[in-house]
């Protein structure tokens, strides 16, 4: 592999690893293998089944993190692949394999620009750190939620915050995420009573009764969204009732629905609206809430500048500021009032069979990575 840049070698010796959530595989040793030699001081933070590291190389000033995860979703049929998900190919170009993507591709290249940028600058100014996860593609209990609330406890400061998630759509570097929407589902169920279809003054249908309240809802004007974000979206996602039987009236209904909410709102008052329209039916029902998150937003200042300026500098594009897409761990470690931004490689295989990405984008995300440390950390006048 002397022939291929040190980012990619990185990046196939990580997509080598079968870290299917919340699995790590060697991963993150690898990872702090490389960050140790640069003199990084790192943390393991393990909780339950799921591994965390937090590494960071100097003291003082603004601290920029690094954050990624090193689990990957399964692999779907093997057979489906071009090459075996963790055998992974450069084919006309194109790396294939799990996590080629999401997100073992950012991690190398993270990994590459840090080891540039010190080489260049062993004395550097601020504060670089790493926070990496394998439980993002999972449950995210244990994984960087964990690590965040143990960081704020003892007050550890996180100024900056690159997370490697595939941003791009088109071209490396034509999208970053400035922020996210909030997210929260509920799991409804409504009660009628069980019985036969011919006689149904005797029985309650609780598909009747739903129709109604689950078409208010998914109709509702929730809000207009704003500058940043797109107005909140109710998504019906799943809805069971029945006994299998085309006689027999159910006697309860489940329906699953999201919540995608712009920052406009916040979760107690959209838990009120839907406890509303629920009550207005009069209804028998329970409802159970999870909480996925609240939006966050880093507007156009110092990180956001240093990151478009470094995406110009390498592939001469400005980048688009964007908030669409669903959720990641930067929603963490927004908590910490920290400015996050999500910058990747492009999206369009990921969680595909045949995952790949476009190898040489993966050598220039590391120089997009070595800029923005370069545009933050020194005196580039």
């Amino acid at each position: 592999m002397s022939d291929l840049s040190p980012t990619i070698e990185l990046a196939i010796d990580l997509m080598s690893r079968p870290s299917v959530t919340p699995e790590d595989a060697g991963c993150q040793d690898l990872m702090i293998e490389r960050l140790e030699a640069l003199g990084f001081e790192v943390e393991l933070m393990p909780f339950g089944d799921v591994k965390n590291f937090y590494a960071k190389r100097g003291s003082k000033g603004p601290n920029l993190c690094f954050a990624g995860h090193t689990d990957v979703v399964p692999t779907g049929p093997e057979s489906e692949w071009k090459v075996p998900p963790f055998k992974p190919e450069i084919i006309d170009g194109m790396l294939y394999g799990r996590g080629a993507a999401d997100m073992k591709g950012s991690l190398a290249a993270m990994i590459t620009a840090v080891e540039d940028f010190i080489g260049a600058n062993p004395d550097h100014e601020g504060q670089i750190s790493f926070l990496i996860t394998s439980d993002e593609e999972g449950p995210f209990v244990d994984g960087t939620t964990r690590v965040v609330d143990t960081l704020m406890e003892r007050n550890e400061k996180v100024d900056w915050c690159i997370v490697g998630e595939p941003s791009s759509t088109k071209t490396l570097g034509d999208i970053i995420k400035n922020g996210r929407r909030g997210s929260f589902s509920g799991d409804l169920t409504i009660y009628g009573k069980q019985g036969h279809v011919a006689y149904p003054h005797l029985a309650v249908n609780p598909i009747h009764l739903a129709a109604p309240v689950l078409a208010e809802l998914s109709t509702t004007h929730w809000d207009n969204g704003n500058d940043f974000f797109p107005p909140t979206s109710f998504q019906i996602s799943n809805i069971q009732a029945g006994t299998g039987a085309t006689n027999v009236v159910p006697g309860t209904l489940q329906a699953q629905f999201n919540l995608r909410f712009s920052s406009e709102l916040d979760f107690d008052a959209i838990k009120a609206r839907i406890l509303e329209v629920l009550e207005k039916h009069d209804l028998k029902y329970d409802i159970e809430w999870t909480y996925n998150g609240l939006p966050f937003l880093t507007r156009p200042g110092e990180l956001v500048d240093a990151i478009v300026s470094a995406v110009e500098e390498t592939v001469d594009i400005t980048p688009e500021l964007s908030t669409s897409g669903g959720t990641s761990d930067g929603r963490f470690i927004a908590k910490m009032g920290t400015q996050v931004v999500e910058l990747g490689p492009i999206n369009a295989t990921i969680h595909q069979i045949n995952e790949c990405v476009d190898a040489d984008s993966l050598t220039k995300l590391s120089t997009i990575y070595t800029r923005i440390l370069e545009n933050l950390f020194t005196d580039k006048a």
